[in-house]
């Protein structure tokens, strides 16, 4: 006897688990590795705002219907280059030494991604990537911490991970925000602060700014490399006191 009631839609597995077609010669080869990687050069190149399957399908000779058959959405497209660059940051090797050497391996590993990829620091934040190269990178992250005295408690690990991470993300969003601006305006840190320099000294001049003054007359301003450094230090070191505690 028929209950009147529609068999349930069986979800689609998520990309990781979704196997592809298989490649086909003509017109031209695919595969999700191709399409991925097409999809970073062309981000590399053009940033972030410029992928689209249309794009990436013309990148490869192919109509975007036919990538459909191996990227379902963009979203499922930028979640595989994500993952590809976390392939290419746990490809260096395992994380040894200490956990501040470990902490300060994984934070410059994550920084020289973001300098190959700029666009990959827009994907960063919010809720995890459950990629396989992600959680093999978020493993080798926490795996890190977590037979070091101080660190039994995972939560402990999991909160010191996360507030490296949350450092490495702001300071890389600030060099790659001060790269654009160079691009967009046509003009380096240099020409900028040249035109900008009169208008400051004259606000600088009405006497409400002396912290500023301070600032302008006697920092040293070193470079990103070791603003990035010393930053990544004081966290450590915070960390390192609640240890102690």
């Amino acid at each position: 006897m028929s209950t009147g009631r529609k068999p349930r839609a069986k979800k689609a597995a998520l990309v990781w688990e979704r196997p592809e077609p298989d490649r086909r010669p003509a017109p031209a080869p695919l595969s999700r590795e191709g399409i991925v990687q097409a999809a970073i050069e062309l981000a590399d190149k053009e940033g972030l705002d410029s992928v689209s399957l249309r794009k990436v399908g013309a990148a490869l000779d192919a109509g975007p219907m036919r990538l459909y058959g191996y990227v379902a959405t963009k979203e499922e497209l930028l979640g595989l280059m994500v993952d590809e660059v976390y392939g290419e940051m746990i490809s260096e090797g395992r994380i040894r030494g200490d956990w501040r050497k470990a902490l300060r391996a994984l934070a410059h590993r994550m920084r020289r991604a973001a300098r190959e990829h700029p666009w990959f620091i827009d994907l960063l934040g919010g809720r995890p990537h459950l990629g396989p190269n992600s959680l093999a990178h978020l493993e080798a992250s926490l795996a890190a911490l977590s037979d070091t005295p101080g660190f039994e408690d995972i939560d402990a690990v999991m909160l010191a991970v996360m507030t490296v991470n949350a450092y490495v993300i702001g300071a890389i969003r600030t060099e790659v925000s001060e790269l654009r601006a160079e691009l967009q305006s046509g003009r380096n840190k240099a020409e900028w602060q040249t035109a900008t320099g009169p208008y400051l000294q004259r606000m600088i001049a009405t006497g409400d700014f002396p912290t500023l003054d301070k600032v302008l007359r006697d920092a040293t301003h070193p470079s990103l490399d070791i603003v990035f450094d010393k930053g990544l230090e004081c966290v450590l070191d915070g960390i390192a006191a609640r240890l102690l505690r």
